[in-house]
């Protein structure tokens, strides 16, 4: 099995600093979310990963070994970008064969399967794919490749509900008859929250969370109610966020508290409301 090692890795471009002094680690047999806004550099950690590109400063190790300009290390990674990498005029099935010919453990029949279960056809065309379908057969391949680590950024894309509900099942089905590491970058996290069991926050290009799912929505709770009952209450505790609407409130906090007003209720923290309000400045 395999895992990264990401050690105090910057990258700039120009001067921008995309990335700066990152550490952490994606351990073997985990479902992670890696997640964070837009330019928050989720895209710029998985392409320096994936050997897209080289860090400024750092490194990257996949089982001890450096991961730059290493093929052994990195053909134990498989990534599924948003592009189509694919020539458009290649239909699914030569693309298939093709893929097998870079990642010796493809398993054929499970992909043909997959193609069966997901309607994809596959004597279809790429470049006939609707974004969806295209979609669909980028994640077919991926789950198919059979290497120690894979990686989706935005998978989902153009996914109807239920495709998208297909796919989680599917990867949770895979994961438990082959457990590997698998990373997912995504901003449907409602979608994802109970699929993964680690989660990676990024913020401005610097980790602000790296924790088991669990842990991190134990971090805190929600407390909601009348708003002047509710700032009251909050007046002394972390607060991570308000919302409001109308004459209610509802506060983010970090703790586990036990002396709530009976005009007040305690909720837990979602993944995706706690994301929000660790993100929002």
């Amino acid at each position: 099995m395999s895992k990264i090692e990401i050690n105090n890795i910057t990258k700039t471009f120009s001067d921008v600093t995309a990335l700066k002094n990152v550490n952490v680690n994606f351990e073997e047999n985990h479902i992670y979310g890696l997640l964070g806004r837009n330019g928050a550099g989720k895209t710029t950690l998985l392409n320096l990963i994936t050997g897209k590109m080289f860090p400024t400063n750092g490194e990257i190790l996949v089982d001890g070994e450096q991961a730059i300009e290493n093929d052994r290390a990195l053909s134990k990674m498989y990534c599924m970008t948003e592009l189509n990498l694919y020539p458009e005029k290649m239909r699914v099935k030569e693309a298939f064969h093709w893929s097998a010919g870079f990642y010796p453990q493809f398993d054929m029949e499970y992909a043909n399967a997959l193609c069966s279960q997901f309607g994809l056809k596959t004597n279809q065309k790429i470049k006939n794919l609707s974004t969806g379908y295209t979609s669909i057969f980028k994640i077919i391949i991926a789950l198919s490749c059979g290497s120690e680590i894979v990686i989706f950024d935005e998978p989902v894309l153009g996914l109807d509900a239920n495709h998208r509900e297909m796919f989680y099942k599917e990867l949770i089905q895979n994961y438990s008859s082959h457990p590997r590491t698998f990373i997912l970058s995504t901003h449907l996290i409602e979608e994802v929250a109970t699929i993964i069991d680690r989660v990676v926050i990024i913020k401005n290009g610097e980790v602000i969370m790296d924790d088991e799912v669990q842990n991190v929505l134990n971090l805190g709770c929600t407390v909601s109610g009348p708003a002047g009952a509710v700032d009251q209450y909050i007046a002394d505790k972390k607060v991570l966020g308000v919302s409001t609407l109308g004459g209610l409130k509802s506060a983010y906090l970090l703790g586990q508290f036990h002396d709530i007003p009976n005009n007040l209720e305690m909720g837990k923290l979602d993944l995706q409301k706690l994301f929000i309000q660790l993100t929002n400045s």
